[in-house]
C-alpha cells in the first residue's frame, strides 16, 4: 500500500525498523512502538514482566528513552480467573517502574487467546536516532545477550528443560535493555538493532541488506544460555527459527565445523533479546568494558563489519 511521508517523519516503516521516529522540534522527536504476544511462561506475573520488558527494547535499541506506556490485552475472560490477568498486569507495571516509565492507560479486549504487551512512547535528540542500517567497515558487532530463549521455551512446552536453562532463559528475557542503551550512547554507535523473532543472523541480515559491507561472526564468542546446545540437538527448536534460516540462507556463508544445530542457535527466535551493536573497533572494547561494569556480564564482541562479501554474513569458529 502506498505510505503516507512527512518531513518530520525521521524513521517510518519502509526499512523494518524497530520503532517509528517522529521530530517534533528540532531538538526534540518522539520514539513509538507497540508490541503483543501470548505466554511464553506459566507464571502470570513473569509473563507480564517478560511482556512488557520485550515493548520497552524497541526504544532503546533506537537510542532513545521510553517514557510513558500503555497496556493491550486480550484475554478469556470465561475462560480464565481474573485473578491471572490481574498478576499480569503486575508484572507489567513492575518492570515499568523499573524502567521509570509511566502506565498511562491501555485497551482490553475479550478474545478466546490470551495476549499482553504495550504500546510506548520514548524521546530522543533527532540526531541521535540509531537505526539498524549505517554499520561501517571496521565496526566491532556487541551482543548484550545469552541466545537461547526461543529454542529453552520450546523444551519447556515439552517438559524437557531443567530448572536451571529455565531460571536463566526467564531472567534473560524479563532483564530490561537499559543500561546496555545508556552506555550505548555514551559512545559512538553507528548501528543498533534488538534481537528478538528474526534472531541473530535475522536482524543481522537485516542491518547489511541493501548495504555495502558484510559481516563475520565468530560463533565461539557468542554467548549461549546454558543447555540451549543440548536441547537443539534433540530437535526442540521452535518453527519460527526454522522459518528464520529457510528465508535468509542465502546470504550465510559457514565454515567447516559450524554444525546445524548451532546454525540454528543463531538463527533462533528470540523473546526480549539483548542489543545488537555496530560500533568503532576502538570504541567496542570500551563498552564492553562498561557493560561488564554495570553488571551486564554475558555482553561480548561476536564479529566485525567487512567490505567482502558484501551483503553475507560468514560464520566460522574463531578469529
Amino acid at each position: 500500500m502506498p505510505l503516507i511521508s512527512h518531513p518530520n517523519l525521521i524513521v517510518g516503516i519502509e526499512s523494518a525498523e524497530d520503532a517509528g521516529v517522529y521530530k517534533l522540534r528540532e531538538d526534540l522527536a518522539i520514539v513509538q512502538t507497540l508490541d503483543f504476544f501470548t505466554p511464553i511462561v506459566d507464571d502470570p506475573y513473569t509473563f507480564g514482566q517478560v511482556a512488557a520488558a520485550n515493548s520497552l527494547s524497541d526504544v532503546y535499541a533506537m537510542g532513545g528513552k521510553p517514557i510513558v506506556a500503555m497496556n493491550i490485552i486480550c484475554f478469556p475472560i470465561n475462560k480464565m480467573d481474573i485473578s491471572i490477568l490481574q498478576e499480569i498486569l503486575k508484572g507489567g507495571l513492575d518492570k515499568m517502574r523499573e524502567a521509570e516509565v509511566i502506565l498511562v492507560g491501555g485497551h482490553s479486549v475479550e478474545d478466546d487467546e490470551l495476549k499482553y504487551g504495550l504500546s510506548v512512547t520514548g524521546t530522543i535528540h533527532p540526531d541521535k536516532v540509531l537505526t539498524n542500517k549505517g554499520a561501517r567497515a571496521g565496526d566491532k558487532l556487541i551482543l548484550t545477550k545469552p541466545l537461547g530463549t526461543g529454542i529453552i521455551n520450546t523444551a519447556l512446552k515439552g517438559e524437557l528443560a531443567d530448572e536451571d536453562s529455565v531460571a536463566k532463559s526467564i531472567e534473560c528475557m524479563s532483564s530490561l535493555n537499559k543500561k546496555a542503551a545508556e552506555l550505548m550512547t555514551e559512545v559512538e554507535v553507528h548501528a543498533c538493532t534488538d534481537v528478538t523473532g528474526f534472531g541473530l543472523l535475522g536482524h543481522a541480515c537485516e542491518m547489511i541488506e541493501g548495504e555495502d559491507v558484510g559481516m563475520v561472526i565468530y560463533s565461539s564468542r557468542v554467548p549461549i544460555l546454558p543447555g540451549t546446545e543440548n536441547y537443539a540437538k534433540m530437535g526442540l527448536v521452535p518453527g519460527g527459527t526454522i522459518r528464520n534460516r529457510d528465508f535468509r540462507l542465502f546470504m550465510i556463508e559457514r565454515a567447516a565445523g559450524i554444525t546445524d544445530e548451532k546454525l540454528l542457535i543463531l538463527f533462533d527466535a528470540q523473546t526480549s533479546g539483548g542489543l545488537l551493536i555496530s560500533a568503532p573497533g576502538p570504541q567496542a572494547p570500551v563498552l564492553i568494558e562498561r557493560l561488564h561494569q554495570r553488571g551486564i556480564r554475558d555482553a561480548a564482541i561476536i564479529g566485525d563489519v567487512v567490505e567482502k562479501p558484501k551483503g553475507k554474513i560468514v560464520i566460522v569458529n574463531e578469529e
